[in-house]
């Protein structure tokens, strides 16, 4: 990563952090993107440099999920079953989580609460089982469908998990709640 990047990515990381901090304390309709800019020390067309919205700021966070389960399903070996990768990959999510517990925690709260927030965060979660479904379709040559049907219920399981996680406040492991749903939707098997 070059410097200008880690620059970039330093300032976006900086903004999400600051609309974390202001939306779990004001809550999510009564922070507007004049806060945020103004908490932060950039200015409005910073902001939009570098996202579309005030959902994107929060969801944005997310990413990095994504982006590392794609690139987890990239490194599994090529022979392996596709619903095997996407449920390494699905754990292997867990870990991020478990390094910041207490931000998980309240961004997926957030979240979850929150309409606008769940239906960009779902949005975004559509392009990430479609981007895995061409992983697992380009690495194993298996049928699109079944590619989309395993990215899809790999998915709904993570769903399912994070939505105990929680209700639960935090209380039950985040690991275990993913390893039951994914047991529970046969992922290693389809």
């Amino acid at each position: 990563m070059s410097f200008l990047e880690r620059k970039r990515q330093l300032v976006k990381d900086e903004l999400s952090h600051v609309a974390a901090q202001l939306i779990a304390r004001n809550g999510y309709e009564e922070t507007t993107v004049e806060q945020i800019v103004e908490a932060a020390g950039v200015s409005r067309r910073t902001f939009f440099r570098y996202f579309r919205s005030k959902e994107d700021v929060i969801v944005e966070v997310l990413t990095a999920v994504g982006e590392h389960a794609e690139s987890v399903i990239d490194g599994r070996p090529a022979d392996e079953a596709p619903a095997l990768s996407v449920r390494h990959a699905l754990m292997e999510l867990t870990v991020h989580y478990r390094s910041f517990p207490e931000k998980a925690l309240a961004l997926s709260r957030l979240i979850i609460g929150t309409p606008a927030l769940r239906a960009r965060y779902l949005d975004r979660q559509f392009e990430w089982r479609q981007s895995v479904a061409g992983r697992l379709q380009a690495r194993s040559a298996i049928d699109p469908v079944r590619a989309a049907l395993i990215a899809g219920v790999a998915f709904t399981a993570l769903d399912v998990a994070l939505g105990a996680w929680v209700a639960s406040d935090g209380a039950e492991d985040l690991g275990e709640l993913v390893e039951r749903t994914l047991d529970l939707a046969k992922i290693d098997q389809v």
